[in-house]
């Protein structure tokens, strides 16, 4: 059945604001800036705390202005400007207290390092009437976008499960600042994979999780999770992440499987295997109604690196523009993912049931 219709296209702003970046790490690099580029977005202003930073993306993504003062950028930034914000996690509050109250944000993930640093940065969110959103954009990945539209038209009947499988090997020391925080795996990396499966399937009942160490990784809190969700109905998700998988390419994964009652779509995230260069993607689908009953390889435009970070920022574009558009990034649904990120943490310290004698 080489008919079904794969569907990527996502809204878009009709008049998107200029953006002003804060923050010039290697995911404004890779990611956030030939995003805005390809979707021919104005990117005004960029700031770091390492002005040389800001400079080099400065001159490379032909930015007008580098400043070295944010005190300086948001008083130059136009009411309606985006601000989008990508720095470690426990620097979100102090920047936010910095912006003017009703201004536009794009906040990378995590929403802070713990829970009550959700909180924290909700209850300035509020008090400051900020229109924010949480970059959780993998859900927007082209071939998620594709899957989501034929479960949503019922093609794989009932959805019952979900695996995601990271079996990769994970080049951390690009990012610094995750050494030696407590908290690192489930926080930073499988914080995506748990958003994903609440946007298909909702929040859970409960949640169990283990999250540990590999032994070649010693210098993280932790780089291997198992997180089950627990729906307390005939439905089964769950995460198995390995980020020391260090034994070449071959037998490397990195996909999300759905099953359903009529057929199942097996969605493999190319970006992931050999990062940062990445592989190509791959989608299939199995349709038990369909003839030939076989699996079908479909191709799917786009790719997660840059065009789950268009349509995440796109998202909270026409937010901007029409208040009662679907705001998938909105910082309430972030909050309930780092309530499932927190409930998974809590599971992993009390551990599970020990052996009866």
């Amino acid at each position: 059945m080489n008919d079904v219709l794969i569907s990527t296209d996502f809204q878009l702003p009709q008049n998107p604001p200029p953006i002003y970046i804060i923050g010039a790490g290697s995911i404004i690099e890779e990611a956030h800036l030939p995003a805005y580029r390809k979707a021919n977005w104005k990117v005004n202003g960029i700031f770091d705390l390492n002005e040389e930073k800001s400079l080099r993306l400065k001159e490379l993504f032909q930015i007008p202005k580098s400043y070295n003062l944010l005190e300086t950028m948001v008083a130059e930034a136009p009411e309606q400007a985006v601000f989008d914000i990508a720095v470690p996690a426990s620097q979100i509050a102090s920047i936010l207290n910095q912006l003017p109250n009703h201004s536009n944000v794009m906040i990378q993930k995590p929403l802070g390092e713990t829970l009550q640093e959700a909180k924290d940065i909700l209850r300035i969110v509020k008090e400051k009437d900020i229109r924010a959103s949480v970059n959780f954009q993998m859900k927007f990945i082209p071939s998620l976008i594709a899957a989501k539209r034929m479960i949503d038209e019922g093609l794989i009947g009932e959805l019952h499960d979900i695996e995601i499988r990271m079996n990769i090997y994970h080049p951390w020391e690009i990012w610094e600042f995750l050494f030696g925080i407590p908290r690192m795996e489930m926080l930073y990396h499988s914080i995506h994979y748990m958003d994903i499966i609440k946007y298909f399937l909702g929040m859970p009942k409960k949640v169990y999780a283990k999250t540990v160490q590999h032994p070649k990784q010693m210098q993280l809190s932790s780089t291997r999770s198992i997180i089950i969700f627990d729906y307390q109905m005939p439905i089964r998700a769950f995460v198995n992440t390995n980020h020391g998988h260090d034994f070449g390419l071959k037998n490397q994964d990195s996909f999300v499987k759905f099953e359903g009652t009529k057929g199942a779509i097996k969605a493999t995230l190319g970006k992931n295997i050999n990062f940062p260069t990445g592989e190509p993607d791959h989608f299939e689908y199995y349709l038990q109604n369909a003839e030939p009953q076989k699996w079908i390889t479909a191709a799917v435009p786009g790719h997660w690196y840059p065009d789950a970070f268009i349509a995440s920022m796109a998202d909270l574009m026409c937010a901007i523009e029409n208040p009662h558009a679907i705001h998938d990034t909105n910082i309430i649904k972030a909050y309930e993912t780092m309530q499932l990120v927190e409930a998974a943490y809590i599971s992993n310290d009390f551990g599970g049931t020990e052996i009866p004698n």
